[in-house]
Order: structure tokens, then sequence, then C-alpha cells
């Protein structure tokens, strides 16, 4: 394995979803990236990913901003808010969709499990998509439209692979860090995720996209994040190549469980870092807990 180098000032970010308290998960990535970035002498943003507005009040990000001050995270301001960019995803949407990338897909989550001919699933356990509206004719596209139906957008993955093929013969990667920063290039698979949804019924764009999207924005070189991001990385450079955005460096982080091996989650209410601060923890006794100390 070789150092990676990357040419100018690093670039590292932190980028919750405020649709719920921040964890002890939150805190391990949080600190990681800060630390890489320190160790590289970079720059360390936060961006708050609230596409969705309804399930990400601006109260929760904010209290998630001061959970970060309170671990002793410093970040360069001003903070991005995803929901305040709807625009520069639009832009990288209408990109994709002359190149003829996209098709619209009015099909439910019951009509696509009913039409799954086998059990594969998508790397987040979704049944894979079958293609319900990939061929579909421009007039029963119209007449569904002309009826208000919501639809979203997904990626014809075959097109688009056929594309990264047309343009190089050399096999799709990206490239990973492990936590001394030796890098190694590892063979993206983005097929395994289907024809993946890219604008959302009830969003003007998705995580893939905009975080795509978002990376490029702020010249991010260095990503931190999870081993349960893995999988969407395979998928994040496909998009960087369809929309010719520069690839930054992936550390792909262990992650904290429960005494059951489940991942920590503010979906099932694994307790915050703001209710450990009133019970008297301190930024100390959180590094501690996380293997950080």
């Amino acid at each position: 394995m070789t150092r990676a180098v990357v040419a100018g000032r690093p670039a590292l970010r932190f980028a919750p979803s405020p649709n719920g308290a921040l964890h002890l998960g939150h805190a391990l990535s949080a600190l990681i990236g800060f630390e890489m970035s320190r160790r590289l002498g970079g720059r360390f943003l936060v961006r708050v990913e609230d596409i969705d507005q309804v399930r990400c009040p601006r109260h929760l990000a904010e209290a998630a901003l001061t959970d970060l001050g309170w671990l002793g995270i410093a970040w360069e301001e001003p903070v991005r808010y995803q929901s305040a960019h709807f625009a520069d995803y639009a832009e990288a949407i209408h990109r994709l969709e002359a190149m003829g990338f996209l098709y619209p897909c009015f099909a439910t989550r019951a009509e696509i499990a009913a039409a799954a001919r086998t059990a594969e699933t998508d790397p987040d356990g979704a049944p894979l998509y079958p293609g319900i509206w990939r061929h579909a004719s421009a007039r029963r596209i119209a007449a569904h439209k002309s009826r208000g139906e919501p639809f979203a957008l997904r990626l014809d993955m075959a097109r688009a692979l056929d594309a990264v093929r047309s343009r190089s013969t050399d096999p799709l990667f990206f490239t990973a860090l492990d936590a001394d920063l030796h890098a190694r290039s590892v063979l993206a698979d983005p097929a395994r995720w289907g024809d993946v949804v890219l604008v959302r019924k009830d969003t003007p764009t998705s995580y893939h996209l905009s975080v795509v999207v978002d990376d490029a924005r702020q010249g991010i070189t260095h990503v931190t994040r999870g081993l349960d991001l893995l999988a969407a990385t395979d998928l994040h450079r496909l998009l960087q190549v369809l929309l010719d955005l520069p690839a930054p460096l992936y550390h792909h982080h262990r992650l904290l469980t429960d005494d059951t091996g489940r991942k920590l989650a503010k979906s099932a209410g694994d307790t915050s870092l703001d209710r450990l601060r009133a019970q008297g923890w301190s930024p100390g006794d959180v590094r501690r807990h996380i293997g950080l100390a």
C-alpha cells in the first residue's frame, strides 16, 4: 500500500442528518474526521444533510452543532445546509436527464415488491428494482404526469455503465484509506444498486445525488464515514464519473454497536449526546467510551 497524496490543502467534513439527536456513533465519526483533518493540516467542514425538511427541523440541526462544539470540534463557517442548495442538485439532475440517464418511475413500494422476480436486494436491503418503468413510452409517462401522480427519477444503471465503459476500458475504482492513511484501490460495483432513485417522490433530490454534488462543491478531498456506507461509495464513484466531478479519498471507519451487535441508530432511540451531557459525562468520557482516548 502507498501513502495517499492530495494536491492542495486537504478538506474533510462531517455531515449529519438532523432527523434525531446525535449519539455516540456520531461522536465517533465526527471525531475521526476532525482528528484526521488535524493530522493532514487540512480544513474541517460541517454540512447539515436536511433535504427532508419534514423530518429534519432546524432545531435538531442547531442541537447537533451544540453537541459538536461540546466535543471540542471546530469547523469552518459557514455551515452548509443542503436545504439551501436545491438549485445545485437540480443542475446535476438536468445534466443527467440531458444525457439520457434518468427516467420517471411512478411505481409504489408495494408494486415494486410484487414485481420483483427474485429475493435479490440492493445494499440497503430493499428489493432490487425490477425495471417496471424503465422502458415506458412517452405517451404512458405523459398520461400519468397529466393526472398529477408523484414520481421518482431513477438512474438507468445499464445505460450509465455503458457510458462509463465507452470512455475508458479501465474498471471503475475508488481509493480507500486505512487509519494510517495508506491507500489502496477498490473495485467499485455500482450495478448492485440497480436503477437507484436519484430524485425522490417527496424530495427534489436524494442522499446519493446531493452528497456527491456537495462534496465537489465544497472541495472535499477526504471522506470519513462509517462502514455502513461503504457500498454507497460504488454508486457515488459512478455519479462522479457521469457528472465529471473529482473523486475524494475514502476512509470507512468501524461502527459502534450495542450488546447485541446492532449498530447504534437515532431511529432506535440510542442514548443521545445531550442526555449523556445532562448525566454528567464529559467530552473525555465520550472519547474513552468510544475508544479514542
